[in-house]
């Protein structure tokens, strides 16, 4: 915790006029997560949920991201299971030289063969390999990386899991899962499909008011305390992930050479899905058509900006916009309405005063000596320092930087980051760049969902296991 301390003091040194003024120098931010804006919630397939990237403790010369879509997805929503879109471009951008601007896009784009026309079912028996002539609706998709402007192919035709159907239809999900681990010719590897949801929030008691379960009676309207319940436990997503060595992301093309220190280790990073500008509805019955240009209609860093930062009348446009833009939010993460909320629904708790330059360290900047890149261009996304030694999955701490782990959210994230705790304390305060609002109850605030329903996995693609459709249930009760 001294190291984080100490990382504090430097950060204080910054003042919050000069954050500000920077801010104005730059446009929009680049988060959000489930149904987190007005449009997006009515397009499922094309929403971002979360974005995690961490470099990977089993072998921690690479870098690995998660991006996820699809939010709330039931394991049992057959007969027509959830996929990826056909007509939708799903990217992960990387900014290695804190200009806001994307130096390495990788694209992803998926195609659904159907092989049995005349049959209403997803699978005609049971699925014992990808291939298997019972596995009727099939995804396959292609990897492209787009780097410096110029675009290439890195993969095609690579092949999609089924979803988790039970027992009968895919006995062995595993062995599918693993069979979709594909390792690519850059040295990169990579998994698309459905996996459990890794993020883990009480959904039901955040929007009743931000009320927070354990501090019931200390809220406005009071109600008895009681344990957290995780709302997106038992609910599947869709899942890319992929493994990139850290040289290949790197401004110069290098491994680090001075490690954490080294001026080329720390990376930005978002995901986004893009869809044609014009899409052409068939009146017999036919797929639609799509033409134009791709317009971008979601987007994922920061987990929970959007969607609890963000007002209202600016979270479309903020899902459109592009991180080179993102002053024109700076005002909503230098003085948030979240914040502002808590001493009212909360009464007692004091929080910091606008304007948050801690905020805005964390979420725009990163933190001066751990993640934030020698010249930044203030914008909202993870920003992960690849340096910094990779904790143990079996030490990690779900408070991440709060509990001294300098791998964990806010320098990247993890899937085990309790990101919706960390930023509960951070808004309040309850950290140590803001010491004087580092006491309780500041800094012991909580949705009380602590842990996933579901454990990741060690290796490759880490995410875990999803739900089956024949035997789940939802709203783990956390410890």
């Amino acid at each position: 915790m001294s190291r984080f301390r100490k990382l504090a003091a430097v950060g204080a040194t910054v003042t919050a006029l000069a954050l500000v003024t920077a801010l104005a120098a730059t446009g929009p931010s680049v988060a959000s997560s489930h149904r987190e804006a007005p449009l997006i919630s009515e397009d499922p397939v094309a929403d971002n949920t979360d974005t995690y990237v961490f470099v990977s403790p089993d072998r921690p010369d690479t870098v690995t991201f998660v991006a996820n879509w699809i939010p709330l997805e039931e394991p049992a929503g057959g007969p027509n299971f959830n996929k990826f879109g056909d007509d939708v471009k799903y990217t992960i951008n990387v900014d290695n030289d804190g200009d806001a601007v994307d130096d390495i896009v990788y694209e992803f784009r998926f195609r659904t063969k159907i092989q049995n026309r005349n049959t209403f079912l997803y699978n005609t028996g049971p699925i014992t390999s990808l291939d298997d002539p019972d596995f009727n609706i099939r995804q396959s998709y292609s990897v492209a990386k787009v780097q410096d402007g110029r675009r290439s192919v890195v993969a095609s035709g690579l092949a999609t899991p089924p979803v988790n159907i039970g027992p009968r239809s895919t006995p062995d999900y595993e062995a599918l899962a693993k069979a979709a681990v594909s390792n690519l010719k850059d040295g990169s590897r990579v998994f698309a499909g459905q996996r459990q949801d890794p993020f883990y929030v009480d959904l039901g008691s955040a929007f009743d008011l931000l009320g927070l379960r354990p501090l019931n009676q200390a809220h406005l309207i009071k109600l008895p305390t009681a344990k957290g319940v995780d709302g997106v436990g038992g609910y599947n997503t869709h899942s890319v992930v992929l493994q990139v060595p850290i040289k290949d992301l790197t401004a110069n093309g290098k491994p680090l050479a001075m490690g954490a220190k080294d001026p080329n280790a720390v990376i930005g990073v978002y995901a986004t899905s893009q869809r044609r500008q014009v899409r052409v509805l068939s009146g017999s019955g036919n797929q639609p058509t799509t033409t134009g240009c791709w317009v971008q209609v979601s987007r994922l860093g920061m987990p929970l900006v959007n969607e609890v930062v963000i007002p209202l009348g600016k979270k479309d446009r903020f899902n459109a916009s592009d991180p080179q833009d993102d002053a024109q939010f700076g005002q909503f993460v230098a003085d948030p309405e979240p914040a502002r909320l808590i001493p009212v629904l909360y009464p007692g708790v004091k929080v910091p005063p606008a304007p948050r330059n801690d905020l805005i360290a964390i979420f725009l900047t990163g933190i001066p000596g751990l993640n934030q890149p020698a010249k930044v261009t203030p914008s909202e996304m993870i920003r992960l320092n690849m340096g910094v030694p990779p904790t143990p999955f079996a030490k990690q701490d779900p408070l991440g930087l709060l509990a001294g782990q300098m791998d964990g959210f806010p320098n990247g994230r993890r899937l085990i980051d309790d990101t919706p705790d960390i930023e509960l304390r951070a808004l309040a305060g309850g950290t140590p760049f803001t010491p004087a609002f580092n006491v309780s109850p500041n800094n012991i605030l909580t949705d009380g969902a602590q842990t996933d329903d579901r454990p990741n996995l060690t290796s490759f693609p880490y995410v875990g296991t999803p739900h089956q459709g024949y035997d789940h249930t939802h709203h783990a009760v956390g410890s």
